[in-house]
C-alpha cells in the first residue's frame, strides 16, 4: 500500500525529512491499546512501542501517539516490535476533557480530514448535545459533517434536517439510512483516496454499520438499540483505523456516554455565529445579554427570532470553558511535586 492511500501528504514529509535520519521510516498508528501500537508503514503492519526517551518526555496523555497519528519508527529486521521515536506535528484533531475529575485532554483521533457525528432520529436526538459537540469539531481544524441516522423509521427527516441546518451552520447536514439507502451516495461523496474520516456518536446511533457498509464487509460488530429507551449498546470498545477497499479511511470510536468539552474559543465562535452577528448590534460591546438595554440578543429573543434555550446553551458552554480554564491555571502555578 502506498502511503498517500493512507493519508501522507507534503505536511507530514516535510516534518520526517527534518528528522534526518537514515533509519527511520514513517508509519501510521491504526491501533493503540495500553501504550502498544499497531503501525502501517510501506512494507506492511508492524507492532511497536514508543521509546524510553519519548516515553520520559511525554508530560500528558496528548504527547503519546493515538489513532491517526503519524510517526517515525525504526522496524526491526527479526520482527520483533518496532520503536517509535518520534510523533511528527499533526494536522488536525479531535479532542475533549478526559473523562472524571482529571483535568487533561484526551484526543480522539489526530489527523483527520472529514468528522462524521452521527445521531439517531429517535427520542434520544439532542440539539443541546449538538450544539457541544460542534464547538469541539469546529475546533479540530476538519470537516464537519452531521449524520441523522435511521431515516428510514423517521417519516419527519426532512424538517429535522432543517432544524439541524439552522444550528448547524458552516457543517453540512445529512439525513442517511443504511436499509434504504438514503444520503449513502452523499456520504461516500465525503471520502477519497487518503482521506481520513472519524466517525462519533452515541452508542446504537449506528457507526459500525455504517462503517461496515463503507467497507463492504462486517468489519465491526453491531448490535440493535433497546425498544424500551432507544439506548445504545457499547459495541465498538476501542478507536481502529480502518482502510476501505475504495479509497479513504474512517476511524471508528466507541460510543460517548459524556463529552465535556477541552479549550477552545474558534470552535464555540463558530457554533454560535447567529449569536455573535447579534451581540456585535447590541449597545455595550461587553453586553452579557441578560438585563443591558440596547441587548440585541434580548430583543432577538423576545421577537422570537432566537430561542432562549440557545442563548442558555451558549452561557453554559462558555461557562464550563471558563471553569476549565480556571482549573488548568491553578494546575499551572502549583509547585511541582517533589520525588521521593
Amino acid at each position: 500500500m502506498d502511503l498517500t492511500d493512507l493519508g501522507w501528504n507534503s505536511f507530514f514529509e516535510s516534518a520526517f525529512l527534518a528528522l534526518a535520519r537514515d533509519e527511520l521510516v514513517p508509519g501510521r498508528v491504526l491501533v493503540e491499546h495500553k501504550r502498544q501500537y499497531r503501525v502501517w508503514t510501506e512494507a506492511g503492519e508492524i507492532v511497536a512501542e514508543i521509546s524510553g526517551k519519548m516515553r520520559h518526555g511525554a508530560r500528558e496523555p496528548a504527547h503519546y501517539p493515538t489513532v491517526g497519528d503519524w510517526v517515525a519508527v525504526i522496524p526491526r529486521a527479526d520482527g520483533g516490535k518496532a520503536v517509535i521515536h518520534c510523533l511528527l506535528p499533526r494536522k488536525s484533531k479531535f479532542s475533549r476533557k478526559a473523562a472524571g475529575d482529571r483535568t487533561v485532554e484526551q484526543l480522539m483521533a489526530a489527523n483527520v480530514d472529514v468528522i462524521f457525528l452521527m445521531m439517531s432520529l429517535n427520542q434520544d436526538f439532542s440539539v443541546r448535545r449538538l450544539e457541544r459537540y460542534l464547538t469541539m469539531m469546529f475546533e479540530s481544524g476538519a470537516r464537519p459533517v452531521v449524520l441523522l441516522s435511521k431515516a428510514d423509521i423517521f417519516p419527519d427527516w426532512a424538517r429535522v434536517s432543517k432544524e439541524v441546518e439552522a444550528v448547524a451552520r458552516g457543517a453540512t447536514v445529512l439525513a442517511v439510512s443504511a436499509v434504504d439507502g438514503t444520503g449513502i451516495d452523499a456520504i461516500r461523496g465525503c471520502i477519497g483516496r487518503g482521506i481520513t474520516v472519524v466517525v462519533l456518536g452515541s452508542s446504537g446511533v449506528g457507526k459500525s454499520t455504517l462503517i461496515n457498509l463503507m467497507a463492504g464487509e462486517e468489519l465491526m460488530d453491531t448490535q440493535t438499540i433497546r425498544e424500551d429507551d432507544d439506548e445504545g449498546r457499547h459495541t465498538t470498545t476501542h478507536r481502529e483505523l480502518v482502510v476501505l477497499p475504495g479509497g479513504g479511511l474512517l476511524i471508528d470510536t466507541p460510543g460517548l456516554r459524556e463529552f465535556q468539552l477541552w479549550e477552545t474559543t474558534a470552535g464555540l465562535e463558530s457554533t454560535f455565529t447567529d449569536l455573535d452577528d447579534l451581540s456585535l448590534t447590541c449597545r455595550f460591546s461587553n453586553c452579557r445579554h441578560e438585563t443591558e438595554p440596547g441587548c440585541a440578543v434580548r430583543a432577538a429573543i423576545d421577537s422570537g427570532k432566537l430561542e432562549l434555550v440557545r442563548l442558555q446553551s451558549y452561557q453554559k458552554l462558555q461557562e464550563e470553558l471558563r471553569s476549565l480554564e480556571k482549573r488548568r491555571q491553578r494546575m499551572s502555578d502549583a509547585p511541582p511535586k517533589r520525588s521521593r
